[in-house]
Protein backbone atom coordinates (compact mmCIF):
# COMPACT_ATOMS: atom_id res chain seq x y z
CA UNK A 1 0.00 0.00 0.00
CA UNK A 2 0.95 3.42 -0.66
CA UNK A 3 2.03 6.04 2.35
CA UNK A 4 -1.08 8.57 3.08
CA UNK A 5 -0.99 12.42 1.68
CA UNK A 6 0.04 15.02 4.45
CA UNK A 7 -2.84 16.70 5.42
CA UNK A 8 -3.58 20.04 3.74
CA UNK A 9 -3.02 22.28 6.87
CA UNK A 10 -4.21 25.62 5.11
CA UNK A 11 -8.10 24.54 5.16
CA UNK A 12 -7.77 23.36 8.64
CA UNK A 13 -6.21 26.97 10.00
CA UNK A 14 -8.72 28.84 7.68
CA UNK A 15 -11.48 27.00 9.29
CA UNK A 16 -10.23 27.38 12.65
CA UNK A 17 -9.69 30.73 12.24
CA UNK A 18 -13.33 32.00 10.48
CA UNK A 19 -14.85 29.94 13.77
CA UNK A 20 -13.45 31.97 16.04
CA UNK A 21 -14.48 35.29 14.09
CA UNK A 22 -10.69 36.27 13.48
CA UNK A 23 -9.30 37.94 10.59
CA UNK A 24 -5.96 37.33 9.25
CA UNK A 25 -4.96 40.78 10.84
CA UNK A 26 -5.87 39.64 14.36
CA UNK A 27 -4.66 35.74 13.82
CA UNK A 28 -1.17 37.31 12.34
CA UNK A 29 -1.29 39.75 15.75
CA UNK A 30 -2.09 36.60 18.23
CA UNK A 31 0.24 34.37 16.64
CA UNK A 32 3.29 36.67 15.70
CA UNK A 33 2.76 35.39 12.08
CA UNK A 34 2.74 37.92 9.36
CA UNK A 35 -0.89 37.89 7.50
CA UNK A 36 1.05 37.81 4.28
CA UNK A 37 2.36 34.58 5.36
CA UNK A 38 -0.98 33.47 6.84
CA UNK A 39 -2.38 33.96 3.42
CA UNK A 40 -0.19 32.07 1.53
CA UNK A 41 -0.80 29.04 4.23
CA UNK A 42 -4.07 29.23 3.78
CA UNK A 43 -3.85 29.48 0.31
CA UNK A 44 -1.61 26.16 0.50
CA UNK A 45 1.29 28.35 -1.14
CA UNK A 46 3.22 27.62 1.99
CA UNK A 47 4.59 24.97 3.97
CA UNK A 48 5.34 26.09 7.10
CA UNK A 49 7.67 25.79 9.51
CA UNK A 50 6.89 23.70 12.98
CA UNK A 51 7.20 26.88 14.54
CA UNK A 52 4.83 28.79 12.90
CA UNK A 53 2.47 25.72 13.18
CA UNK A 54 3.31 25.74 16.95
CA UNK A 55 2.19 29.85 17.05
CA UNK A 56 -0.85 28.98 15.20
CA UNK A 57 -2.19 25.84 17.04
CA UNK A 58 -1.52 28.12 20.75
CA UNK A 59 -3.15 31.24 18.92
CA UNK A 60 -6.32 29.66 17.94
CA UNK A 61 -5.87 27.02 21.13
CA UNK A 62 -5.81 23.80 19.15
CA UNK A 63 -3.77 20.75 19.89
CA UNK A 64 -1.09 20.36 17.33
CA UNK A 65 -2.40 17.11 16.41
CA UNK A 66 -6.24 18.46 15.22
CA UNK A 67 -4.23 19.95 12.32
CA UNK A 68 -3.42 16.23 11.31
CA UNK A 69 -6.82 14.72 12.39
CA UNK A 70 -7.90 17.50 9.62
CA UNK A 71 -8.82 19.87 12.22
CA UNK A 72 -11.64 18.82 14.69
CA UNK A 73 -13.83 21.40 15.36
CA UNK A 74 -14.01 23.22 19.01
CA UNK A 75 -16.67 21.43 21.20
CA UNK A 76 -20.04 22.85 20.62
CA UNK A 77 -23.47 21.26 21.06
CA UNK A 78 -24.59 22.39 17.48
CA UNK A 79 -21.65 21.79 15.68
CA UNK A 80 -21.27 19.50 13.20
CA UNK A 81 -17.45 18.17 11.90
CA UNK A 82 -17.39 18.47 8.69
CA UNK A 83 -14.35 16.62 6.79
CA UNK A 84 -13.82 17.93 2.74
CA UNK A 85 -13.70 14.80 0.09
CA UNK A 86 -9.61 16.34 -0.50
CA UNK A 87 -8.92 15.67 3.05
CA UNK A 88 -9.98 12.63 3.36
CA UNK A 89 -7.23 9.75 2.89
CA UNK A 90 -6.79 7.11 0.51
CA UNK A 91 -4.67 4.37 0.21
CA UNK A 92 -4.15 2.41 -2.92
CA UNK A 93 -2.88 -1.16 -3.73
CA UNK A 94 0.68 -1.61 -5.56
CA UNK A 95 -1.47 -2.83 -8.67
CA UNK A 96 -3.68 0.21 -8.72
CA UNK A 97 -6.76 -2.12 -8.59
CA UNK A 98 -7.98 -1.49 -5.07
CA UNK A 99 -8.72 2.13 -3.71
CA UNK A 100 -9.44 2.44 0.53
CA UNK A 101 -10.55 6.15 1.87
CA UNK A 102 -10.02 5.95 5.21
CA UNK A 103 -13.37 7.42 6.85
CA UNK A 104 -13.01 6.57 10.32
CA UNK A 105 -10.88 9.48 12.37
CA UNK A 106 -7.21 9.00 12.94
CA UNK A 107 -7.25 8.53 17.22
CA UNK A 108 -9.57 5.64 16.22
CA UNK A 109 -6.96 3.79 14.24
CA UNK A 110 -6.09 0.27 15.81
CA UNK A 111 -9.97 0.11 17.66
CA UNK A 112 -12.39 0.64 15.43
CA UNK A 113 -11.85 1.42 11.48
CA UNK A 114 -13.99 1.70 8.52
CA UNK A 115 -13.31 2.33 4.67
CA UNK A 116 -14.87 2.82 1.63
CA UNK A 117 -13.48 0.02 -0.70
CA UNK A 118 -13.45 0.30 -4.40
CA UNK A 119 -11.91 -2.83 -6.36
CA UNK A 120 -11.29 -3.01 -9.81
CA UNK A 121 -12.47 -5.93 -11.75
CA UNK A 122 -9.97 -9.39 -10.95
CA UNK A 123 -8.71 -6.71 -8.33
CA UNK A 124 -8.13 -8.30 -4.30
CA UNK A 125 -7.19 -7.07 -1.51
CA UNK A 126 -5.08 -9.38 0.47
CA UNK A 127 -4.40 -8.67 3.85
CA UNK A 128 -2.66 -10.54 6.54
CA UNK A 129 -3.96 -11.67 9.83
CA UNK A 130 -4.49 -8.33 12.17
CA UNK A 131 -4.18 -8.69 16.24
CA UNK A 132 -5.88 -11.32 17.86
CA UNK A 133 -9.53 -11.33 18.08
CA UNK A 134 -9.89 -8.71 15.12
CA UNK A 135 -13.16 -9.07 13.14
CA UNK A 136 -14.17 -7.45 9.82
CA UNK A 137 -17.73 -6.09 8.90
CA UNK A 138 -18.06 -5.56 4.89
CA UNK A 139 -21.28 -4.68 3.27
CA UNK A 140 -20.93 -4.96 -0.27
CA UNK A 141 -22.89 -2.08 -2.25
CA UNK A 142 -22.46 -3.84 -5.70
CA UNK A 143 -22.54 -7.60 -6.18
CA UNK A 144 -19.81 -10.13 -7.13
CA UNK A 145 -17.51 -9.28 -4.04
CA UNK A 146 -16.06 -12.71 -2.46
CA UNK A 147 -14.81 -12.71 1.35
CA UNK A 148 -12.30 -15.14 2.09
CA UNK A 149 -11.03 -15.64 5.70
CA UNK A 150 -9.50 -18.50 6.72
CA UNK A 151 -10.65 -21.59 5.24
CA UNK A 152 -14.18 -20.24 4.42
CA UNK A 153 -15.00 -18.24 1.13
CA UNK A 154 -18.23 -17.05 0.33
CA UNK A 155 -19.91 -14.37 -2.68
CA UNK A 156 -21.97 -11.68 -1.83
CA UNK A 157 -24.76 -10.23 -3.36
CA UNK A 158 -25.08 -6.20 -3.45
CA UNK A 159 -26.30 -5.30 -0.22
CA UNK A 160 -25.54 -8.11 2.08
CA UNK A 161 -22.75 -7.62 4.79
CA UNK A 162 -20.06 -10.64 5.69
CA UNK A 163 -18.83 -10.70 9.59
CA UNK A 164 -15.61 -12.38 9.56
CA UNK A 165 -12.43 -13.42 11.76
CA UNK A 166 -9.60 -11.03 10.85
CA UNK A 167 -7.03 -12.10 13.25
CA UNK A 168 -5.92 -14.85 10.00
CA UNK A 169 -5.07 -14.38 6.43
CA UNK A 170 -7.98 -12.56 4.88
CA UNK A 171 -9.00 -11.50 1.64
CA UNK A 172 -11.18 -9.00 -0.24
CA UNK A 173 -12.02 -9.83 -4.30
CA UNK A 174 -13.98 -8.51 -7.16
CA UNK A 175 -15.07 -11.38 -9.17
CA UNK A 176 -17.54 -9.34 -11.62
CA UNK A 177 -16.65 -7.58 -14.83
CA UNK A 178 -17.41 -4.49 -13.19
CA UNK A 179 -15.69 -1.95 -10.63
CA UNK A 180 -17.42 -3.11 -7.24
CA UNK A 181 -17.62 -0.91 -4.08
CA UNK A 182 -18.49 -1.28 -0.67
CA UNK A 183 -17.76 -0.37 3.51
CA UNK A 184 -15.26 -1.99 5.65
CA UNK A 185 -15.42 -1.71 9.10
CA UNK A 186 -12.50 -3.41 11.02
CA UNK A 187 -12.79 -4.08 15.26
CA UNK A 188 -10.11 -4.95 17.16
CA UNK A 189 -10.25 -6.53 20.47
Amino acid sequence: MEQINAPQIGPIIQRHRKVRGLTLEQLASISGVSKSMLSQIERGQANPTFAVLWGLTRALKIEFADLLEAGALPEDDNAIELVPVAHTPEIRSADGLCKLRILSPPRLAGQTEWYDIEIAPSGSLDSPAHAPGAFEHFTAWTAGIEIASGDSTRLLKAGETARYAADVPHRITNRSVKTARGLLMVLYR
